[in-house]
C-alpha cells in the first residue's frame, strides 16, 4: 500500500480504527478474532492502528484500556514494521499537565507492550490550556516517549495555538461525505503547517456502505449508531439519495460504495488518512482496498458535482 506523511511520521494511507473491538457497535468479538482481524489487516499492508485508553465496552472506567491491550498483542512481534497511535483523556487534576499526561502514557505504553508510542493525541478538549498539554508533549517527545502528538476534534484556533508551542503531527477529526466541516479551514491549515488530517468514521458509521438499511439492524447496548444522526430512522431514508448514488458510481468502477467513498477523499486531499473502523474481518479488508481505487480528476469532479447536489440530513460536527 502507498503511504503518506502525517507531518514526520510515514503511515499507509488508509489506516485502521480498532475502537469496534472494545465498543460503539454492540457486542464484541472475543480477543483472538480481534487480534486476528488486526493481524489480518497489517498482513494486507496496513501499518496504522488507532486505538485509546478510554476504549472498553460502554466506554466504563474499569474497562479503560481493554482496547489497547488487544492492540498491543497483536502488533507485539512486529511492532518495528507499525505506527501505533492511542489518545489520552485528561481528566481534571491537581499536579503539572506533564505529570498527569505521562502518568496516562506510560500506562498506555504497558498496555500496548511498548516503550514508544508513534502519535499521541489529547482525545477532547477539556479544562487544560491547550498550550501547556503542548508544553508536556514536547517534553514527551525530546524524551523519546513519543514520534509526534496530536489533538481531535478541534478548529483551526485551538490547533494554531497549540502549534506555536510544539509542532502537531495530526488532528483527528470526522470527516466523511456527510461531515466535510473540516474541508473549509481544518485540512486547508494542516496542509500549510505539515499536519496529517486524520479522519475518524470515514464511512459515516456504516452509512456509506450501502448496507444500513433501518435502525433495527443496531444492538441496544454500547451501538453508537443508536444516536449518530445521519442514522436516525428518519434520517436514514432521506440520505437515500447518496447512498443510491455511491451505489451507481461504485457499480461502474468496480468497487464498493464505501470503497468509493474513502478513494474519494484521498483523491481530493494529500495530507488525509482515513481510519475507517470495523468489528468484521471482511470489512476491514474491504476498507483497505480502496487504497486501491483510483479516481481521475474528472470522475473526481464528478462526485464533487453530485455530492453538491444532494441535502445531507443529520450533523455531528466537531469543536471549533
Amino acid at each position: 500500500m502507498k503511504t503518506r506523511m502525517l507531518c514526520d511520521i510515514e503511515v499507509s494511507e488508509v489506516g485502521m480504527g480498532c475502537m469496534a473491538f472494545s465498543h460503539g457497535y454492540g457486542s464484541i468479538p472475543d480477543e483472538r478474532y480481534s487480534v486476528e482481524a488486526i493481524r489480518g489487516a497489517y498482513e494486507a499492508g496496513c501499518t496504522f492502528f488507532d486505538t485509546a485508553e478510554v476504549y472498553g465496552p460502554n466506554l466504563a472506567r474499569s474497562q479503560r484500556g481493554h482496547n489497547e491491550r488487544i492492540v498491543g498483542k497483536a502488533l507485539a512481534d512486529v511492532r518495528d514494521n507499525v505506527v501505533i497511535a492511542t489518545k489520552l483523556f485528561l481528566d481534571a487534576g491537581i499536579g503539572s499537565p506533564y505529570k498527569r499526561i505521562r502518568k496516562h502514557l506510560e500506562a498506555s505504553m504497558d498496555r500496548l507492550q511498548t516503550d514508544f508510542v508513534d502519535l499521541y493525541y489529547l482525545h477532547r478538549m477539556a479544562s487544560t490550556p491547550v498550550e501547556d498539554v503542548a508544553e508536556a508533549m514536547g517534553r514527551l517527545i525530546d524524551e523519546g516517549l513519543i514520534g509526534g502528538w496530536g489533538l481531535s476534534q478541534v478548529g483551526v484556533d485551538t490547533i494554531s495555538r497549540a502549534q506555536a508551542v510544539t509542532p502537531l503531527s495530526a488532528v483527528q477529526n470526522i470527516y466523511s461525505m456527510v461531515e466535510r466541516d473540516v474541508e473549509d479551514e481544518v485540512i486547508p491549515y494542516c496542509a500549510e503547517h505539515r499536519i496529517g488530517l486524520v479522519a475518524f468514521s470515514p464511512v459515516a458509521s456504516g452509512l456509506l456502505s450501502g448496507r444500513v438499511r433501518s435502525t433495527a439492524q443496531f444492538e441496544r447496548v454500547d451501538d453508537v449508531r443508536t444516536w449518530v444522526p445521519q442514522l436516525s430512522e428518519r434520517n436514514l431514508a432521506a440520505n437515500r439519495p447518496l447512498v443510491e448514488m455511491l451505489e451507481d458510481f461504485a457499480a461502474t468502477k468496480g468497487c464498493t460504495p464505501a470503497q468509493l467513498s474513502l478513494a474519494w477523499m484521498l483523491a481530493k486531499w494529500d495530507n488525509v488518512v482515513p481510519i475507517p473502523g470495523s468489528k468484521n474481518k471482511g470489512r476491514i479488508l474491504e476498507n483497505l482496498g480502496s487504497a486501491e481505487v483510483e479516481l481521475t480528476a474528472e470522475e473526481l469532479d464528478k462526485l464533487e458535482n453530485a455530492l453538491d447536489g444532494i441535502t445531507i440530513y443529520g450533523h455531528r460536527g466537531f469543536t471549533r
